[in-house]
């Protein structure tokens, strides 16, 4: 049957404008917190599954209170945080609520032993604000950086190693929910079952009526428990009526799990689980999926905190990862597959006896690869990381237009091998090609991936749905294991779990939401081909982010999250404007483009973060760069070359300025920077304010023979002054080199060199190239051919640096060409200064320092060094929580001032809290937007280290 001819629409429908008559009751219910703008409903119609419907509003409430109000309003809502859902729950053509944006709060209880959350926050920040007690929550999906509290309570997550054991059904102590009447239940106060039965007495009935139907029929209390034996979130979570006897507690248990159908979860307390903080890991190879599934059995025996299971093709998409060890990087995959196996403990001693137990294991088993189990962090760390991101690494590498489908399924574990094998069968029967296998094998539970491309015709992917279906419910297993019901199999609820239970699960809707208005259309339908609707296809834009599986990974690291767009946001919207301009609706693509200019281009940090979160390492920053180059006529074009040809000048002029502007009458500088930015483009004229230091001190020469490392000071230095009361990194950097007996050498043009980032973060790729001839010139002849190393003073220069010597680097000859090696201030100092220098005496070191590493230092892998160093400074170093890139980023905070303000927020919250003594950073810039936020005057931590070493 062609679907689309029997008038069932596979694709997502094109957006059209929002009601006004819902934008105008939402107005009234909750003023101001409704986003409308094409690129608003666009920019969040998208998450990680392979749905799409455009909602007809965002809205951003700021509290249980106005969420409420919301319901209260009658009109239909689907909750949206992390955006990382696949199965299509997060998605709606209705009203979408963002509950990220205001609902992040923290709050650890009873030593660790319990947490407070709300649904906005991370489950990777959470756990990192649990690390200090040795606790970590329960689930540990593989999205753990991206998923947020709200989708782990409303998909009941569970993930690598917690089982069905610590999945969050079984660690939740109690939540406030808010039902879809505006009635906040607290289902962990003591009146909560009186308040309950007062406020919703219909619900409180309905839930006991239901409590004693389940129990009093034998055959649903068999299928119940053994559905839940296993990892499932399919449907409603019934077990809570057998496990829990108070209308409250059934409640609450049933809200887990139900995908925003139910009510809002404003808050959660979950009991924690021990972080154990020894563990041994190895990789298992086998030569086929049978023997990795038939060996299964005996390793679960053994005890293991996790066995991961990897296909053939997994395998294949592994050996690329750079995290790659040698094992991996040189495995001929064939037919192999493979087990990620880890024991965990709190203490040596038992850890030493579960890997030999696991070594007199493994010699019983028919490896394809020698096996060993590791303590070792990095490599532990390096493995894990290729599992966590092996999804989103095999989808992305799918054909380009293609849209990847993940489903997830689970049986005992003693059919695990025969479902892997029939699951094999209908991938060929069905020629899909590329699919892959892996999971959680010791929960008897798959992921597997198919690569389809969505057009007029789903003939193909309806029948593998329904064979798969067949096979899954013959083994006795469940259709959803982890990833939830959604859209994708809402269908096939009746089918896993029979008439009786089925109604039991409408009721259970009906006593909750009677008008139907909590995410319409998912977890339970009567539509039987509501799976094959709103399918979302993937247009082919650009080479730099065709690759994007529209994850969400990159998110929480992205500076402008909370301003404009994310990366994954800035790569949908080109997505849609390429979509536009297909449907031939010009209108629509003139609007986005108009409204992706400052959203997106304008407010890009171009930081590099997204891509250390990205599993296919995508740095949207690329595309931005590239659009903002497109964006240059040929006068600016040529202004920046020149600018790149008298560096010197040039900066000597902006420190005059910076002089200048300080030196003026209050409010004067103020007034002519407003007035310029309102008469040129924003975009390029910056916005002065009081809080900018005065000009720096040009760069001079230092030549210095036999010199340990050519140092090439910032041309930060020129432009900024030092933080008050302090010399400046410069100064502090040659005076602890003195100190230590090292010699730098500042070379000849010193005051013309720079990193380059001026340009290519702007995208003026002949004034970059410029900069580039000259620099690598300077450079070797300054290091002797490459012999010593060149220092710089700033992590983002050392970064550019980093990039430009290496650019060009073949001559055209092909001969072999001197490498410059590039060292941050920060490593020469923590491996060839402070080893030489006194312990600092402990009256001199601050009592405390707030330390804000930058995107570039996390990008080079500097935080050791920094560590270092910053515990010769401070009794008690700390991060503080919310950091994130600052996003001053050359010049962006001082164009877009907006832009460092919305991304410190939280961080400078946390330094106001904390009460520090000290406050450094590793980057002028940084420096001056942490100050500007915190109100505290950071510092180089050089600078203070010269301090308590002098």
């Amino acid at each position: 049957m062609n679907l689309t001819d029997a008038g069932t629409p596979a694709g997502p429908r094109r957006p059209g404008p929002s009601d006004p008559a819902v934008l105008a009751a939402v107005e009234a219910a909750v003023p101001g917190i409704t986003r409308a703008r094409v690129s608003d409903r666009l920019g969040m119609a998208h998450d990680a599954s392979h749905y799409l419907l455009t909602p007809q509003a965002v809205v951003v409430p700021e509290s249980a209170a106005q969420v409420a109000a919301l319901m209260r309003a009658g009109l239909p809502l689907t909750f949206r945080s992390g955006g990382t859902s696949l199965s299509g729950q997060g998605v709606s053509e209705h009203l979408l609520v963002d509950t990220r944006r205001h609902f992040r709060g923290v709050e650890v209880l009873d030593g660790g032993a319990r947490v407070r959350v709300q649904p906005g926050a991370v489950l990777r920040q959470v756990n990192a604000r649990l690390a200090a007690y040795g606790r970590r929550l329960g689930p540990d999906p593989a999205s753990e950086s991206a998923c947020t509290i709200g989708g782990v309570v409303a998909n009941n997550s569970s993930g690598m190693t917690c089982g069905t054991h610590a999945n969050t059904y079984r660690t939740l102590e109690s939540m406030v929910v808010v039902l879809p009447s505006g009635t906040v239940i607290d289902t962990g106060a003591p009146d909560a079952d009186a308040r309950l039965r007062a406020l919703e007495p219909a619900l409180a009935k309905g839930l006991e009526r239901l409590r004693d139907r389940i129990r009093g029929n034998p055959e649903s209390v068999r299928r119940i428990t053994a559905q839940f034996a296993i990892k499932n979130t399919m449907g409603y979570g019934l077990n809570s009526f057998l496990d829990h006897d108070s209308p409250a507690q059934i409640l609450a248990h049933l809200v887990v799990g139900s995908e925003g159908t139910l009510g809002f979860v404003a808050e959660a307390v979950l009991r924690t689980v021990p972080a154990h903080r020894l563990a041994a890991t190895g990789l298992l190879v086998f030569s086929s999926l049978r023997e990795a599934m038939a060996a299964t059995p005996e390793l679960v025996a053994a005890g293991p905190a996790a066995v991961e299971l990897l296909d053939a093709e997994s395998l294949r998409v592994a050996r690329t990862d750079p995290h790659a060890d040698d094992v991996l990087r040189t495995l001929d995959v064939q037919s192999h597959a493979a087990l990620l196996v880890e024991w965990q403990e709190s203490d040596p001693e038992p850890l030493t006896a579960r890997e030999r137990e696991a070594g007199r294991v493994f010699a019983r088993l028919n490896l394809a690869a020698p096996a060993r189990l590791s303590g070792d962090s990095a490599g532990r760390a390096a493995l894990w990381r290729i599992r966590k991101n092996l999804y989103a690494s095999v989808a992305g590498a799918r054909p380009s237009g293609t849209t990847a489908l993940l489903e997830d399924v689970a049986v005992p574990v003693p059919a695990l091998a025969d479902l892997c094998d029939e699951l094999t069968e209908l991938f060929a029967k069905h020629r899909y090609e590329r699919s892959v296998i892996f999971g959680h094998a010791k929960d008897g539970n798959l992921h597997f991936m198919l690569n389809e491309r969505f057009g007029t015709d789903l003939d193909r992917y309806a029948e593998f749905t329904e064979e798969m279906v067949d096979a899954v419910l013959s083994r006795a297993g469940t259709l959803k294991a982890e990833h939830g019901t959604g859209r994708v199999m809402a269908p096939f609820v009746r089918r896993q779990y029979g008439d009786e239970l089925y109604e039991v699960m409408r009721e259970v809707k009906r006593l909750c939401d009677p008008a139907g208005t909590l995410n319409p259309g998912v977890l339970v339908t009567d539509d039987p081909e509501a799976h094959l609707r709103d399918l979302k296809p993937v247009a082919t834009v650009e080479p730099e982010v065709d690759r994007c599986v529209e994850c969400g990974y990159c998110e929480p690291v992205c500076p402008s999250r909370d301003l404009t767009t994310t990366p994954r946001q800035r790569i949908v919207l080109r997505r849609e404007i390429a979509a536009a301009r297909a449907a031939g609706d010009h209108a629509l693509a003139r609007q986005l483009e108009e409204e992706y200019d400052y959203d997106a281009v304008d407010t890009c940090a171009v930081d590099g973060m997204c891509a250390t979160a990205c599993p296919v390492l995508i740095n949207t920053g690329d595309l931005t760069k590239r659009l903002r180059a497109g964006r240059h006529g040929r006068a600016a074009r040529a202004g920046w070359k020149t600018a790149a040809k008298h560096w010197d000048a040039v900066t000597r002029a902006m420190d005059l300025a910076m002089d200048a502007a300080a030196a003026a009458p209050a409010g004067l500088a103020e007034k002519a920077s407003r007035a310029a930015r309102a008469v040129g483009d924003p975009d390029t004229v910056p916005q002065w304010s009081r809080d900018l230091p005065r000009g720096g001190k040009r760069r001079r020469p230092a030549p210095a023979p036999g010199a340990d490392a050519v140092y090439v000071p910032s041309c930060l230095n020129t432009m900024f002054a030092p933080a008050d009361g302090g010399p400046g990194v410069m100064a502090a950097l040659l005076r602890l080199a003195e100190r230590a007996g090292l010699r730098l050498h500042v070379p000849e043009g010193v005051g013309s060199l720079c990193c380059g980032t001026p340009w290519s973060s702007k995208g003026f790729g002949e004034g970059y190239e410029v900069m580039r001839r000259r620099v690598r010139e300077t450079l070797l002849t300054a290091t002797d051919g490459g012999r010593i190393p060149v220092v710089s003073d700033a992590a983002s220069c050392t970064e550019g640096f980093e990039r430009l010597v290496a650019a060009g680097s073949e001559p055209p000859t092909g001969a072999a060409s001197p490498v410059v090696r590039v060292l941050d201030a920060v490593t020469f100092v923590a491996e060839h200064v402070l080893p030489r220098l006194p312990q600092p005496q402990e009256d001199r070191r601050a009592a405390s320092l707030a330390l804000h590493p930058t995107c570039s230092s996390v990008r080079l892998g500097l935080d050791a060094a920094i560590a270092k160093v910053a515990g010769a400074v401070a009794k008690e170093v700390v991060v503080p929580d919310g950091w994130q890139c600052c996003a001053f980023a050359g010049d962006r905070g001082l164009l877009h001032p907006e832009l460092t303000a919305s991304a410190t927020r939280a961080e400078a919250a946390s330094v106001a809290e904390g009460g520090f003594a000290a406050h450094a950073s590793v980057n002028r810039t940084c420096e001056i937007g942490l100050t500007r936020a915190t109100g505290k005057t950071y510092h180089h931590l050089l600078e203070l280290l010269d301090q308590v070493t002098a």
